[in-house]
């Protein structure tokens, strides 16, 4: 089993939409079982699938009730489910503190293994105890950066929580979001950062939202697909290393 965090420091970079696809691409093109866990409490994970949750079920896992009813949902897609978000993480942070354990997290991971062979974390843009759990129990960091020069600054930020975090930090992937080949600024930051993924600005993946559906499910053949695609394929080049 292995945890993949889609992790940023601000809102606004595609890092709902990467990890939502990134779950679908798990489980539909890899076959494998795939959980997508989302810890961000506007809930934009679980809208993407068209899951409506109401109460205050999302924190009731957190706190380790694996089986509260209701809890976890099917996806609609083979081998893929859904631990969609709700209001009841907004002191997701302070749930963690109370807790108390360093590596909560990372535990209620090791325990979902028995039913899944990858966990994808859509985790809420801070820099606090909840982005340190994240970072504990991931085996892979994913950033989506949108094309600025603030781009590296934002890397660095990220890099830097990583190593406070723990001792042996996990391997972090960078991804250029929202890329437009028309504008001279991304094709510089491109040229600058070859070796980077890219996802485009497309408008197969601005659809998702509108449809509740992975890119992948409407329109495999489409750029913005196929990017998709080839990121989980670096994912996964990333966890065999």
């Amino acid at each position: 089993m292995a945890v993949i965090a889609v992790y940023s420091v601000k809102g606004g970079v595609g890092k709902t939409t990467i990890a939502a696809n990134l779950a679908w691409c798990s489980a539909v093109l890899a076959g494998h079982r795939t959980l997508l866990w989302d810890l961000d409490p506007s809930g934009g994970a679980g809208f993407l699938f068209g899951i409506e949750q109401g109460g205050k079920k999302a924190a009731r896992l957190v706190e380790g009730k694996r089986h509260a009813e209701g809890r976890l949902w099917e996806s609609g897609y083979p081998d893929l489910d859904i631990a969609p978000a709700d209001e009841s993480l907004r002191d997701l942070d302070g749930l963690l503190k109370r807790i108390g354990k360093k590596k909560h997290l990372a535990k209620l991971a090791e325990a979902l293994a028995q039913d899944y062979d990858r966990i994808i974390l859509d985790c809420p843009p801070v820099l606090n105890e909840t982005s340190a759990q994240v970072i504990r129990a991931a085996d892979a960091v994913i950033v989506p950066l949108p094309p600025s020069p603030l781009s590296r600054r934002a890397l660095e930020t990220v890099q830097g929580h990583l190593t406070a975090a723990g001792n042996r930090p996990p391997p972090i992937l960078p991804v250029l979001s929202m890329f437009d080949a028309r504008r001279t600024l991304h094709k510089q930051l491109r040229e600058e950062m070859p070796d980077w993924p890219v996802v485009p600005m497309a408008s197969a993946i601005e659809q998702s939202a509108d449809r509740q559906a992975p890119v992948g499910a409407f329109a495999r053949s489409s750029p913005g697909a196929q990017a998709l695609a080839q990121l989980w394929k670096a994912v996964d080049r990333k966890l065999k290393r």
